[in-house]
């Protein structure tokens, strides 16, 4: 799933694409594609793209008073589109302007979670929904406000960093990130941590963010999962690039946790299941 530099990357880039193009239609292919009734995509009708901004992991494409919050989930992507294609492959929903390419919302898979939010513009800053559960962004956050949160919901640390309502704007490759940067187990309880705990998650989410824009702000599109550098995340079995350890995993359905044991704990391994006794 695309996480913050994913995002925050493509939408400047529709930004400096998109800028000033004036919406004639959107066209929701599926009756899964728009999320909401009201406000309505035609209030947007004739208005130029202010800009394209970032809540999270949303895209907001903002039109003057009405904002289109789109969340691409696990496989979409909103591509530019010139050719317009009556039936595109996955298309999901077509954003066309005026003149120039349009924007299409595809989705691969069958699962059909990505879409397509209307909201009043004002609604957005006021964290309307479907913004209204996201907990502050990443990069907003200091030490002692982390450590605040971390005390207030005692949890492993690697959930604490993917659960939206929590830190906006990271996933599953970042928390692998953000808890090797910070030599803390994945595993760890984030009530135990501390303000050095938190301290420590705060530099790494800086530090694992910058890296990751640096490297989207090189692309002409999102990169893909596999794409992405990272230090621990996707190189399960290779040595560690700080102490040169092999990277382990802990799977479960759908992702991987993957760590360093001499850099985050203490050489010990984490057991491989939910049954067993695992290292906190």
């Amino acid at each position: 799933m695309p996480e913050l530099p994913e995002v925050q990357a493509h939408a400047e880039r529709l930004t400096e694409q998109f800028r000033g193009a004036v919406l004639t239609r959107f066209v929701p292919f599926n009756f899964t594609a728009l999320k909401t009734a009201v406000p309505a995509p035609q209030d947007a009708y004739g208005r130029p793209l202010d800009q394209v901004g970032r809540r999270g992991k949303y895209l907001l494409l903002q039109f003057d008073d009405l904002t289109f919050a789109v969340h691409l989930m696990q496989g979409g992507r909103l591509l530019v589109d010139p050719k317009q294609s009556a039936k595109p492959r996955n298309g999901q929903a077509r954003f066309v302007f005026a003149d120039g390419p349009a924007l299409l919302l595809t989705e691969a898979g069958t699962e059909r979670k990505a879409g397509v939010w209307c909201m009043r513009t004002e609604d957005v800053a006021a964290g309307g929904p479907p913004l209204d559960r996201m907990g502050p962004e990443a990069l907003e956050f200091t030490a002692d406000s982390l450590a605040a949160a971390f005390a207030a919901d005692n949890m492993r640390l690697h959930g604490f960093l993917r659960d939206q309502h929590h830190i906006a704007g990271l996933g599953r490759m970042l928390a692998n990130e953000v808890c090797h940067r910070a030599k803390l187990s994945p595993f760890a309880m984030t009530g135990k941590l501390g303000g050095e705990g938190a301290a420590a998650v705060v530099t790494a989410i800086q530090a694992a963010v910058d890296d990751g824009l640096a490297y989207e702000r090189t692309r002409t599109d999102m990169s893909s999962s596999a794409d992405r550098p990272g230090r621990v995340h996707g190189r399960v079995g290779e040595a560690c690039p700080e102490c040169g350890d092999t990277i382990r995993s802990v799977s479960y359905t759908g992702y991987t946790v993957a760590y360093c044991p001499t850099c985050q704990t203490g050489g010990k391994l984490l057991a491989d299941n939910t049954t067993s006794k695992f290292l906190k």
